[in-house]
């Protein structure tokens, strides 16, 4: 028996001109044959998915280290959080959903242990030798150091997904081709000489949806967060007027509610917001650019899914807040410089002897390297690991490891 295609429902609605179609996809770096009952936007989501980073990220710090709690987020919670809300921008706006919660999930896998601190100090080891980015990891993860498919090494995803993983922030060269944020990342200047992203572009709206949703997710899941951890409380949210505005109406709507109810009602309402905010304003970007293609939404030299002026500024309070209150609080500063001083001895342990590694993969291919590509297999294999795995490797080859609680 054979399948009917034509006959499936693909989970499709009405698709927008200006929406990513996965019929027309651009490719793959290596060809496959199509299948018959996915469209290839699926199949890189569920690629995504299976993978050994993606599952990494349970055990990989959002903010508060994994000992601190099991109620708090980790990478692998935010990540599906910001994947929910990248595909309600999607339905809402006519986008190709698979391919905005692909880019959703694929976003945080260059990360390290320990979050941003653990990327600091990686980047600090590295600086000698192009430096650490985690946007640019992830490309090395999903294009070459999965290792799970007998034809290619990485995951071998449609141009699409990868343009979306590497300028869901925009455009990464001007013009005039200077960096937009600095010098590109030579991993991803390599990898376009191969199969080229077009990073002086902006990327599709389902990848600008992901990115968008990625700000919603973490503004709101650090406050709920910082309440539970004690680092903030209600009177310092009162401090932001559209908190502020929230916290009264559930005040009024239910005046005796218990605390934690209260915060997430407040946390509900926040999400709706800016989701909401995010839809009006990519509404009304596009009733400006008319846009007939994606091509168009790719030289609209603009972003077109972002927040209002009004709630970008109710943005740039929130991440103050959490910056002042949390990111820079003396408990949270002890515990970073522990995570740093972790992730800096065990590289320096596995660049001077590499079978501590404890991987015949790992320490095989690092045999006859030169100093800088030994440097960078050193850090491919320190960013893959867990917290976790990293408190215990830290605690079996030094005497004293640092508390991180």
């Amino acid at each position: 028996m054979t399948i009917d295609k034509h006959a499936l429902g693909f989970g499709y609605g009405e698709r927008a001109v200006y929406a990513t179609n996965p019929w027309e996809s651009r490719g793959r770096l290596y060809e496959e044959g199509s299948s018959p009952t996915r469209s290839d936007f699926q199949r890189d989501r569920d690629r995504i998915v299976h993978t050994t980073a993606f599952r990494r990220l349970k055990h990989k710090t959002q903010v508060f280290i994994a000992q601190d709690g099991d109620h708090y987020r980790t990478r692998l919670t935010h990540t599906i959080e910001v994947a929910q809300i990248a595909r309600a921008l999607a339905r809402a706006l006519k986008l190709d959903e698979d391919l905005a919660e692909g880019v959703a999930l694929v976003h945080d896998f260059g990360h390290t242990p320990f979050g941003h601190t653990g990327e600091d100090a990686l980047h600090e080891m590295l600086l000698p030798y192009g430096g650490f980015d985690h946007n640019a990891q992830s490309l090395r993860i999903v294009t070459k150091l999965e290792r799970r498919y007998a034809e290619f090494d990485g995951l071998n995803l449609t141009w699409e997904t990868l343009e979306g993983l590497v300028k869901h922030n925009g455009p990464l060269l001007t013009p005039d081709g200077k960096g937009t944020r600095g010098p590109v990342p030579q991993p991803i200047l390599d990898y376009c000489e191969i199969h080229d992203l077009e990073i002086a572009t902006f990327a599709s709206l389902e990848a600008q949806v992901a990115a968008i949703a990625d700000d919603i997710a973490y503004n709101t899941h650090d406050i709920d967060d910082g309440l539970r951890s004690g680092y903030l409380n209600l009177e310092m949210l009162e401090e932001i007027p559209f908190l502020s505005g929230l916290m009264a109406e559930v005040r009024e709507r239910y005046p005796h509610l218990e605390p934690s109810r209260f915060t997430h009602e407040i946390m509900r309402r926040q999400i709706t917001r800016m989701v909401e905010d995010v839809i009006s304003v990519a509404q009304h970007a596009l009733n400006e650019v008319r846009p007939d293609s994606v091509a168009d939404i790719r030289a609209a030299g603009r972003i077109i899914a972002t927040f209002s002026p009004e709630m970008a500024e109710t943005d740039k309070q929130i991440k103050q807040m959490l910056f002042k209150r949390i990111y820079r609080h003396p408990d949270i500063m002890r515990i970073r410089a522990g995570a740093a001083q972790i992730v800096t001895d065990l590289f320096q342990a596995y660049m001077d002897n590499p079978k501590e590694m404890q991987s015949h993969y790992w320490v095989d291919h690092i045999a006859g390297l030169a100093v800088a590509a030994k440097a960078r297999h050193v850090g491919d294999y320190l960013a893959g690991m867990t917290d976790t795995y990293a408190i215990s490797a830290h605690r079996r080859l030094f005497d004293q490891t640092p508390d991180l609680r």
